[in-house]
C-alpha cells in the first residue's frame, strides 16, 4: 500500500510538473491540464480536482509571476483592476458549482476549452503601438511598455469596458472549473483590450492567483481540498510553472500559440465526451 501511494504521488508530481509549465508559458495557469489530469487521469471526483487545482493555481501565480514582474512584462496596474471583475465572478463560480452535476461542469469545461483555442489562433501584429489611445485607459494609466530585442516597446490598451465585463465571466468560469480561468483572461486582454500577447499571459499569471484564491476557500470550507492530492500537485506545479516562466522570456509568440490551441482542444474534446458519456 505505501509503494502505491508513494507510485501514485510521484506520478501525480510528474503531471502537476507538466501542467505548470504549460500553464506559465500560455498564462493558463496549470488548472486547465490539472482538472482533466486528476479527473480522466486518476479518476478523481471532478471536485476534488477542481478543489486541488485551484490549489496549484495559487501557486502557479506565486511562482511565475513574481519572475514576471521582475522582468517587465507584467502590467500591475491592468492587473489590480481587472482583478475586481474577476474576484465577485469567482466566489459566483463557486457558489453555483455545488448545485451543477459534475457531466454537465465537465461539458461547460470542455466548451470554453474549444472555443478558446479557436480564439486563440486569431493572431495580430505583435506591435500596435500606433493605435488609438483610449481614455479610460488613459485615464486609469494603463499605457505601458515591455522588454523587446531592441529595448522596450510601447501599447495602448483598448475597450476596457468589455475587458472587464469578459474579465467577471472568466471568474465565474474560474470558480465553478478551478483553471485559473487564464484561458479566458488572455483571450480578453490579447483580443478585446488588444494588448501584446507576452503582456496579456504574463498579467493573466499575476491575477490568476488572487481569483483562484477567492473561490478555493469556498471548496474548503465545502470539503473538496484533500491535502494528499494537493501537496505533491502544488509543488509539481510549482517548479513547472518557475520553469515555463524562464522559457517565456525568449519564446516565440507563434509558437506558444499553437501550444496554447493545441493543448486545450485536445483536452477539450477529452472534457465533453467524458461529460455527454457520464464517466466523470
Amino acid at each position: 500500500m505505501h509503494i502505491h501511494t508513494l507510485e501514485f504521488t510521484t506520478l501525480l508530481w510528474f503531471g502537476a510538473l507538466l501542467a505548470g509549465f504549460l500553464g506559465a508559458l500560455t498564462g493558463l495557469g496549470g488548472g486547465v491540464v490539472i482538472v482533466p489530469l486528476l479527473a480522466l487521469g486518476f479518476k478523481v471526483d471532478i471536485r476534488y480536482a477542481i478543489g486541488t487545482s485551484l490549489v496549484s493555481v495559487i501557486a502557479t501565480s506565486s511562482g511565475s509571476a513574481a519572475a514576471y514582474v521582475k522582468e517587465g512584462f507584467s502590467n500591475i496596474r491592468i492587473g489590480m483592476f481587472l482583478e475586481i471583475a474577476t474576484t465577485v465572478g469567482a466566489l459566483l463560480g463557486a457558489f453555483l458549482a455545488s448545485r451543477i452535476s459534475t457531466s454537465t461542469i465537465a461539458v461547460i469545461f470542455g466548451c470554453v476549452l474549444l472555443y478558446s483555442a479557436a480564439l486563440s489562433r486569431k493572431s495580430r501584429p505583435m506591435h500596435e503601438a500606433d493605435q488609438a489611445p483610449n481614455k479610460l485607459a488613459s485615464i486609469l494609466r494603463m499605457n505601458g511598455s515591455y522588454p523587446g530585442p531592441n529595448g522596450e516597446i510601447p501599447y495602448h490598451v483598448s475597450r476596457v469596458p468589455l475587458g472587464f465585463g469578459l474579465m467577471v465571466g472568466a471568474g465565474t468560469l474560474s470558480g465553478l472549473l478551478g483553471i485559473g480561468s487564464g484561458a479566458v483572461k488572455v483571450l480578453a486582454m490579447d483580443l478585446a483590450m488588444k494588448m501584446p500577447f507576452k503582456v496579456s499571459t504574463t498579467t493573466s499569471n499575476f491575477m490568476i492567483g488572487v481569483t483562484a484564491a477567492a473561490s478555493a476557500g469556498v471548496y474548503l470550507s465545502r470539503g473538496y481540498i484533500d491535502p494528499a492530492l494537493a501537496m505533491p500537485v502544488m509543488l509539481g506545479v510549482l517548479a513547472g510553472s518557475l520553469t515555463g516562466a524562464k522559457v517565456l522570456v525568449r519564446a516565440r509568440v507563434p509558437a506558444l500559440r499553437i501550444v496554447f490551441a493545441i493543448v486545450i482542444a485536445a483536452l477539450g474534446i477529452e472534457m465533453i465526451y467524458n461529460g455527454i458519456t457520464g464517466t466523470l
